[in-house]
This record gives C-alpha cells, structure tokens and sequence, in this order.
C-alpha cells in the first residue's frame, strides 16, 4: 500500500536510510532538514531513483510554526500523511553531567523533547480517524542510550531518550482507537554522521566491536525496522520499542 510519509531529520543518517527504503516501496516522501540544503536535495534523488517521491523540507522541530509548516508542505504535495518517522535528534560532545552548561542541556532538549513531542502532536491532530484523518503508524527514533544512561558521555541526550521512550508508550494508547499506530526504534552503535556532531567521529569503529554481535550498526539496518513498524505487517503492534542494537 502507497504512503505518504514525513521523517524528520531526514536528510542524514537514519533518516535518509528510511527515506531511500520508503521510496524503494513507492512511496511518497516528505524529507525535513534544518540547514543542510544540498544533503536533503540528494536525499530526494535518492528517494525518487529508488522508485518513490519526495520533496525537501525545511524546518525547525523546535519551533511550533516550522512543525507546523512541514506538515502543510507535505501534504500539500502528496495528500494525507499517513506515516510518521520522528528522527530529528542531537548529541553534544561528551561530557559529565556536571560540566554541561545551561545552553547546552536546552538546546538538547529543546530539539530532541521538546521537538519531538510537537512533531508527535501534530501527527497526533491530523492523523487519528477519529479527527478526521487517514489513520497510519507513527515511528520514533529514540536510542539504547536511554535504557544504558550514557554515564560521562551524554546522559542528557540518555535522558531526552528516555522520554521519547516514555513517548511511545503513552501516545501509543492515546491513538489506538483512532487507527493510529506509535512505535519505537532505539538503535545502539550505528555508523552515521551524529558521531561526528558530538566530536567522535571514530566512535562506531571503535566500540561497535563491543556489542554482542561484534560490530556497529548500519543506518540501513534501522531503516529496515522502521519502515516495518510502519508497514502492515506491524498491524498489531503500538506502543512497543524495538531495540537495533546487536544485543548491546
């Protein structure tokens, strides 16, 4: 069955793997990105190459006007969002929790809870059935960070997590009866740019050989489980978490 699907934080990493496997599917794409322009338009060739559509749209998840906006945008050019993948996300460079100034603890939540619960309210406005919407599964990317802490790495971002985590199951129930289904991934070590983005950017290589399977992660491969629990195939899944992690 076509969707129409929005990812935040689409232009990178996680998201542009689900955005190129959504369009291997035939559908359509709706690939939010705050600065990186060029990375979101090769994001869309990828998408329309693979056999789908898809516009870039810009946005702030933080800000409720730009949530606002990209839900419009995408709608506007493929219809009715029935598919959510909510991936925007941050990490700053390691630190103990007592080092970490104010800024930087508001400009990680601000994105990653914040961001993400009003990315999950809008989806949650115009999607249940019972609101008039097309129905469709909502998918949130949180992390294993929020199940391990991160203890003198991130245990801001660790926490931001756990909230998503929290996400999942609460709007899960909230939007049953309105055929809308909320789900979770929390990958562990994965090879993608947010390493980078926190000043490490070995850190998949250098501790993906401490997961149970022995290596790190590919974006691809939580692709995989998200555009499953997107799909019907997860017709009876809402309010779990799967965990992409190589038994970490």
């Amino acid at each position: 069955m076509s969707r129409t699907v929005l990812i935040t934080g689409g232009s990178r990493g996680i998201g542009r793997a689900t955005a190129i496997l959504a369009g291997k599917r035939g559908w359509s794409v709706g690939v939010n990105y705050l600065a990186n322009a060029e990375a979101a338009a090769e994001t869309v060739r990828s998408v329309v190459a693979a056999g789908g559509q898809a516009i870039a749209i810009p946005g702030d998840v933080s800000l409720e006007r730009d949530v606002i906006a990209m839900f419009d945008a995408a709608q506007a050019a493929f219809g009715p969002i029935t598919a959510l993948v909510n991936n925007a996300g941050i990490v700053a460079a390691k630190s103990t929790l007592a080092e970490m100034t104010l800024e930087r603890l508001r400009r990680v939540f601000d994105i990653n809870v914040l961001g993400a619960y009003l990315v999950a309210r809008e989806g949650a406005r115009r999607m249940p059935t019972d609101r008039g919407g097309p129905g469709g599964a909502i998918v949130n990317v949180s992390s294993m960070a929020a199940t391990l802490g991160s203890p003198g790495q991130y245990v801001d971002y660790a926490g931001s997590k756990g909230a998503i985590d929290a996400l999942t199951i609460g709007l899960g129930r909230e939007l049953a009866a309105g055929g809308v289904r909320v789900n979770g991934v929390r990958p562990g070590i994965i090879e993608t740019e947010i390493h980078a983005s926190g000043g490490e950017p070995d850190r998949a290589a250098l501790l993906g050989p401490s997961a149970p399977m022995g290596r790190a992660g590919t974006a691809a491969e939580v692709a995989e489980a998200i555009i499953w629990l997107l799909s019907d195939a997860a017709s009876y899944t809402t309010g779990a978490s799967i965990d992409v992690s190589g038994g970490r």
